[in-house]
């Protein structure tokens, strides 16, 4: 088992595929994504509309690339758009893969 870091992202579909080629264009060697709902400061995401969508991006990374990720995308999309970003401490198999 070897450390690396959990970068999420949680933020509106619409999203999806600039943030897709922002990750590949920062260092992402691969990244998971799925549909997200919940409720947060910006109301109820419960995805029926397009508008109501939500997304959740998740990057296996090294710390480096998990602060370069984050600070770029905090620049870039957190005054315009709804979005959260977080960074957990995992352990992985294979770690060549991240």
């Amino acid at each position: 088992m070897t450390p690396r870091k959990l970068l999420t992202i949680i933020c509106e579909a619409d999203l999806e595929r600039s943030l897709a080629d922002d990750l590949s264009a920062l260092g992402a060697r691969g990244f998971t994504i799925t549909d997200a709902r919940g409720q947060g400061a910006h109301g109820a995401r419960d995805g029926l509309w397009p508008s109501a969508a939500n997304i959740r991006i998740e990057v296996l990374c090294d710390d480096h690339l998990a602060s370069a990720i984050a600070e770029a995308l905090q620049a870039r999309y957190y005054e315009p758009y709804a979005m959260v970003i977080f960074i957990a401490d995992v352990l992985v198999l294979r770690p060549g893969k991240f």
